[in-house]
């Protein structure tokens, strides 16, 4: 293989999800992420495929952070062979086995309604988490024969990190996971990759501005007075980690500004209020400054009298029985699971619902098509008429829209070292786009991949294979 690194794209090129990347040396071979592919199905026929590689000569597996997209086919790995070492940061592996036991219930579930066997299993879930191993950021740690790494922090969620590997020859590759959509009320703000011979970073909003940070709140605010005023249930499909806590953090000072009527708050998944304290047991770590200050006085940041958390199926039940209006948080995101399926059966036919969206919602996803204002849509099964009102909220997402996407790529070209950027974890328009942006406006080298791309690269060159 000669020197350097050989870089395969086998997942989330040419798409949003799916991240999957295998670093080959003459040493080792590294994976770094391993995620499932979201969209109109929660079970789909990229999910159960088969790896494009030999899994038992994996020598390592790196996770960037703990959403779905990025960890949820790691524990599929350990029924194909997998007995190799896995790296990521303290919080992640917290996340991560919440998020991966919860996968595999969902799993069982539409397993057995579909009469097929699941991806994996609690089990499978259990052998994965036994071979994590925490890393801080910014450490140098050798994670396989040949080849070192260091994260650094992305600010995108709790614990997330972009992962700088080295070659024994000194040639080094970065990949970023997702950068955060900074600055964060509750993150440090991303972290600057410099020393990268070739970065791969994310997309997603590539080709998007979000709105000035100054109106994000003022929107918020405005949009949940004029919900609570037409008088009807409030819903918020809630991802369950980062966007639920920003959620409850913002609410919590709305309110406690008397900026909002006080309503009746659910928080309705118990992935959510599970995620919540992890935020609360790693919050004092690894949240901004000022936010580990006020954590310290007030104690916790996203409980406030009329919160509700309902963990039991009972207690999400007995939700209905209380008076409109209320909010109603419940997973999942993008609505392909969770109990917020329920709520919209129940109420996206009362015009005097209001559904808010936030964040990205996946090309045929449910979200997805309820955003777009379809006049029904299958929520469990059942064709569901969609009168609600919609609220879509920009700059909410946990991800840099173009102008910070161009920033980072700015900051690792300062380095002096990057020779190439590959734009990848995105829709094609977006990833094409950032590509052009980063040619015209830093003069750079910049790739599209494609899914089953190879490439060489080395201190002194970057080719395609």
């Amino acid at each position: 293989m000669a020197n350097g690194f050989k870089l395969t794209f086998c997942g989330a090129a040419e798409s949003v999800t799916g991240s999957n990347f295998l670093v080959e040396t003459d040493t080792a071979k590294v994976l770094v992420d391993c995620g499932i592919s979201q969209g109109r199905d929660y079970v789909e026929k990229e999910t159960y495929a088969p790896f494009p590689y030999d899994v038992p000569a994996i020598d390592a597996l790196v996770v960037t952070h703990a959403h779905l997209d990025h960890v949820g086919r790691c524990p599929k790995l350990m029924r194909e062979g997998f007995r190799g070492r896995v790296f990521m940061t303290a919080p992640t592996k917290d996340l991560a086995e919440l998020i991966l036991r919860d996968s595999a219930h969902i799993m069982a579930e539409d397993a057995e309604r579909k009469q097929m066997q699941p991806m994996f299993d609690d089990k499978d879930v259990s052998a994965f988490m036994a071979r994590v191993e925490t890393v801080p950021y910014h450490e140098e740690v050798e994670i396989a024969p040949g080849i070192s790494m260091m994260l650094r922090n992305t600010g995108h969620i709790l614990g997330s990190a972009s992962v700088r590997l080295q070659a024994a020859d000194g040639t080094t590759l970065a990949l970023t996971g997702d950068i955060g959509n900074s600055p964060s009320p509750l993150l440090p703000d991303w972290e600057a990759v410099p020393d990268a011979d070739a970065l791969l970073m994310e997309s997603v909003y590539g080709d998007r501005a979000h709105p000035p940070r100054a109106d994000r709140d003022s929107t918020l605010k405005d949009s949940l007075k004029r919900a609570i005023a037409r008088g009807g249930a409030i819903l918020i499909p809630a991802f369950s980690i980062e966007r639920t806590q920003l959620m409850l953090y913002e609410l919590s000072n709305f309110f406690e500004a008397g900026d909002l009527p006080k309503v009746p708050v659910f928080l309705d998944s118990p992935l959510a209020i599970n995620v919540t304290e992890v935020y609360e047991k790693w919050g004092p770590t690894y949240f901004k400054p000022e936010t580990e200050e006020e954590m310290k006085r007030e104690g916790s940041l996203f409980e406030f009298p009329f919160l509700t958390m309902t963990k039991s199926r009972q207690e999400s039940m007995d939700i209905d029985k209380v008076p409109n209006p209320k909010i109603i948080m419940a997973g999942a995101g993008m609505s392909h699971g969770g109990r917020i399926g329920r709520h919209e059966a129940q109420y996206l036919p009362d015009p005097s619902t209001t559904l808010f969206t936030v964040g990205y919602q996946a090309p045929g996803s449910p979200g997805r098509i309820i955003a777009e204002g379809a006049p029904t849509v299958r929520i469990e099964g059942h064709q569901v008429a969609n009168r609600a009102h919609m609220e879509v909220l920009e700059g909410w997402s946990g991800h840099a829209d173009r102008d910070g996407l161009l920033e980072f790529a700015d900051a690792a070209l300062k380095g002096g070292r990057t020779k190439v950027i590959f734009t990848a974890l995105g829709e094609p328009s977006a990833e094409r786009f950032l590509a052009q942006r980063i040619h015209d406006y830093l003069g750079a080298k910049a790739i599209v991949p494609t899914t089953g791309d190879s490439w060489q690269i080395t201190k002194d060159s970057v080719t395609k294979l």
